[in-house]
């Protein structure tokens, strides 16, 4: 439980019931003080889905330069873990890469190449991004004239940042939260989250008011009277029991919210268990036909129940949602060559499939999926893995995608004499998380005008009036 929850709910707890409908109004009036703002482009349909990967992908691995000049830095400085030059899987980007490099994909992820390289591509790769609070260089870095993150390189610091609207937020609140709070749909469902989880809790989702909806990989979850209500022997005593406490006449305030709660929950299950029993789209699961073979690609499972989801946004009432997947394993500080393939794999395989399920259902450009991750790994190596980092490359993928472009600026991959290098082969980005967030967050529907509600550090960043990135229209 957050520490915040856990003072409230004791504290409401302990009072009587006059004293807890007095706390209860003034957290309700809080809570109904935060602006309401109507998406744009009301009545269309847009989804985010994003796609944490759990550890630290070493991305440095995943986009590798591949021209014999560039290739070179790259294969002196990271040695024992360097990709033979001859195994990248070429990307025939239609614009020149900051730094003049030509770049390929691990050889693990053909998919994503050829998704890439297709003449209307729908895949971007965003440069060098992490959490910033400003701009910062080499100089002011080490010389610590410019704020940064707290707690740098640690795993649970940097998920929560990647995850808030802003860096040095101390709350646990997520920007995909935030929207959902603050922006609402004509016609959006009132009673399931716009926000909904395939991979438990996150902090990416939590909203002030607004709490995600989990979903496991293979279906929704519902309380079953017999088997999760221990001390009864009886069935229909337990029945009794419970309908009385969801219908009867309830006096105090605290029976009252747990039973509306109930009920609530209750009504989502059956709601969303009645829309994926109707007839499955045939040509968009055997898109995922491969996530069930040998023992199971979880992260495939987890985009083909959003996919389902998705199919049944008519009978759902949903016009806008926001989805979290996740897959762990990137935490590479051994083996890391052996252990990345796969897990690289499963990225290229899954996005591919997810977009191509997206296309089967005619929301290729109603849909974008996105990586995200904590950190990047350092460029200097371990012996055979690679340890934490900072700044790291990333995946946009969806119909609305300016693809097969490179966004931000890739660093030098030296290993001495680094104007990127923070220290230990641990790159300074030069792209913020808030600019990559804030992106997403507009072409979801989110005003300029409002954007600082949810993003107030990336004004920061970029010019005047030009603080968000280019792989997305409005």
């Amino acid at each position: 439980m957050k520490r915040r929850d856990f003072v409230r709910r004791s504290l409401c707890a302990a009072v009587s019931s006059a004293a807890f409908t007095s706390i209860a109004t003034k957290l309700n009036l809080a809570h109904a003080a935060t602006p309401q703002i109507i998406l744009g482009g009301a009545g269309s349909y847009r989804a985010l889905v994003c796609v944490f990967l759990y550890g630290g992908n070493d991305s440095f691995n995943m986009v590798v330069p591949r021209d014999t000049p560039h290739y070179n830095i790259y294969n002196a400085t990271r040695a024992a873990i360097a990709l033979p030059q001859n195994s990248l899987l070429t990307l025939t980007a239609q614009n020149a890469a900051f730094d003049g490099a030509l770049y390929g994909l691990h050889p693990s992820m053909p998919e994503l190449a050829a998704l890439f390289n297709q003449p209307t591509s729908p895949v971007a790769i965003t440069a060098n991004v992490g959490p910033l609070l400003y701009p910062i260089n080499q100089a002011q870095y080490q010389n610590s004239s410019v704020p940064t993150p707290a707690q740098l390189f640690s795993h649970s610091d940097q998920q929560l940042f990647w995850q808030t609207p802003s860096a040095d937020a101390s709350g646990r609140t997520g920007w995909g939260g935030r929207l959902a709070d603050l922006t609402t749909a004509i016609g959006q469902n009132p009673n399931l989250s716009m926000n909904i989880s395939l991979d438990g809790e996150n902090v990416f989702e939590a909203g002030e008011t607004v709490i995600p909806y989990f979903v496991s990989p293979n279906g929704v979850e519902n309380i079953d009277i017999v088997q999760d209500i221990p001390g009864w022997t009886e069935h229909q005593q337990r029945r009794a029991v419970l309908n009385a406490l969801m219908n009867g006449p309830l006096s105090h305030p605290l029976e009252r919210a747990y039973a509306a709660q109930f009920k609530r929950t209750v009504g989502n299950f059956e709601q969303v268990d009645a829309a994926l029993q109707l007839p499955p789209n045939a040509p968009m699961e055997a898109r995922f036909a491969y996530a069930d073979a040998n023992g199971g690609d979880y992260l495939g499972q987890q985009l083909r129940m959003v996919a389902r989801l998705i199919n049944r946004r008519t009978e759902l009432s949903m016009t806008r949602q926001i989805f979290f997947v996740g897959i762990g394993g990137f935490d590479n500080h051994d083996t890391q060559l052996q252990d990345q393939a796969p897990l690289f794999a499963s990225v290229s395989k899954g996005l591919t499939a997810f977009y191509q399920a997206m296309t089967d259902l005619s929301l290729a450009d109603s849909v974008t999926a996105f990586t995200a991750s904590e950190f990047g790994r350092t460029l200097t190596n371990n012996g055979d893995g690679t340890d934490h980092g900072w700044g790291g490359h990333h995946l946009v993928v969806g119909g609305a995608v300016q693809g097969g472009r490179y966004y931000g600026n890739f660093p030098s991959l030296a290993a001495s004499n680094n104007p990127d290098n923070a220290n230990y082969g641990q790159i300074i980005p030069t792209t913020s998380a808030d600019q990559y967030a804030w992106t997403l967050a507009r072409w979801y529907g989110l005003a300029d005008t409002d954007r600082d509600l949810i993003f107030p550090n990336v004004s920061r960043f970029g010019g005047i009036n030009h603080h968000h990135l280019d792989f997305l229209g409005a």
